[in-house]
């Protein structure tokens, strides 16, 4: 009889313990896209070994953006965020530290740094720009400008801002800062003021580069950010709400890319981006119920989803962000990372869930029910001896 209690007993407990082990390890597998969980972790600690080195090279964004492959576009998207301008919270996330490229979402920054400018009087939105030869002979979208050519700069910025136009945006920053080279330092100071630690800029236009230059870079999390910060001027949204608009005295019709103005209740702004090998990608502003959010997908293989994604995610947003006064001014610090939610430099690639050990717990439930079956096994001797004894 006792025999029976502790083969029954001990049987359940390793069925637990084989079930255990076995859940754990397809949890496991399933976390590191089916490799060998330790080949898995030993892989993410060399590739946080290489990081700083790569870093390193030049303190350039050549380095970081030389580690992406050529075309990083996913399905549905590389990296996306929402966040709630009034604080600054994270309402939505998903790989929103994997990193892109941002294409003409570049701009943004330009009419950051822009507007950095008016505010502080170094430039008026009527001062005369004149055309150099760099920006009459860009390429990729532009509004065709001539060398020595003269527009308002506010004529240049709804072209840079509405049609998206590359030699206005050479136009302003030669303009500003004297060469687009000094243009793009004054890029990358305002990033790391913001605390956009994963973004370089490398262009004040997001053109695919040439073979001996870097990539632009950034995240989303990054361009909510900088959203945010955009944000604090209300006069942007002149610029990034307009569908169409005349230009060169009515020759020419600045269009928007931003396909969700006008298609997407409360959006007015703020900027697309696109080129092959990044995938399309966009920072999407809306207002409603007294809530303005900013949400960001980037690195779309199809501009049909990346427009689908952010505007679900902003309706989705609206119905959690809680209803509230419209504040003129916005988050202060930027966006705040959730709770528990790992650092950029410790984000699990996107498409790929965070790594996973064995579950420990599971197998600890099966241990115990094989001690258990120990327990009774024994109890049960002791009752049968102590029986014939007596």
């Amino acid at each position: 009889m006792a025999g029976n209690y502790w083969i029954k007993w001990l049987a359940l407990g390793f069925v637990m313990l084989c079930a255990a082990t076995v859940f754990s390890m397809s949890q496991a597998s399933a976390a590191t896209g089916g490799q060998d969980p330790k080949a898995a972790t030993a892989k993410s600690k060399d590739a946080a070994a290489q990081k700083p080195a790569a870093q390193k090279k030049a303190g350039s964004p050549a380095a970081a953006s030389k580690a992406l492959p050529a075309g990083i576009s996913k399905d549905p998207y590389i990296g996306a965020i929402v966040v709630d301008t009034r604080d600054g919270k994270v309402l939505f996330e998903d790989s929103a530290d994997a990193a892109c490229y941002p294409a003409s979402l570049v701009k943004l920054m330009n009419l950051l740094v822009l507007e950095d400018h008016i505010a502080r009087g170094a430039l008026k939105r009527d001062d005369p720009v004149t055309a150099t030869v760099d920006a009459a002979r860009m390429g990729g979208t532009q509004v065709w400008l001539k060398e020595n050519e003269v527009f308002p700069a506010e004529e240049l910025i709804y072209a840079m801002m509405v049609e998206s136009a590359n030699d206005a945006a050479t136009a302003l920053a030669v303009h500003v800062a004297g060469s687009t080279e000094a243009f793009v330092r004054l890029m990358n100071e305002k990033a790391r003021a913001l605390g956009m630690k994963s973004t370089r800029f490398a262009s004040v236009h997001g053109l695919p580069p040439s073979k001996d230059r870097a990539h632009d870079l950034t995240t989303a999390r990054d361009l909510a950010t900088l959203g945010l910060a955009l944000l604090k001027y209300p006069q942007i949204i002149e610029y990034t709400s307009v569908k169409e608009r005349p230009f060169r005295n009515g020759t020419f019709t600045l269009r928007s890319h931003n396909h969700l103005l006008g298609n997407v209740p409360g959006v007015d702004g703020l900027k697309t981006g696109y080129f092959r090998e990044g995938g399309f990608s966009i920072v999407v502003t809306g207002e409603k119920n007294g809530a303005r959010l900013v949400s960001v997908v980037v690195g779309s293989r199809d501009r049909l989803v990346r427009d689908q994604q952010a505007g679900q995610l902003l309706a989705k947003g609206f119905v959690d962000a809680p209803p509230g006064r419209a504040q003129a001014a916005v988050a202060q610090d930027g966006v705040h990372r959730n709770p528990g939610a790992p650092a950029a430099d410790a984000q699990a690639p996107a498409g790929q869930k965070p790594e996973k050990g064995f579950d420990w717990g599971m197998i600890g439930v099966g241990l115990a029910g094989i001690a258990v079956g120990v327990l009774i096994g024994f109890a049960a001797a002791s009752r049968n001896t102590s029986v014939r004894r007596t």
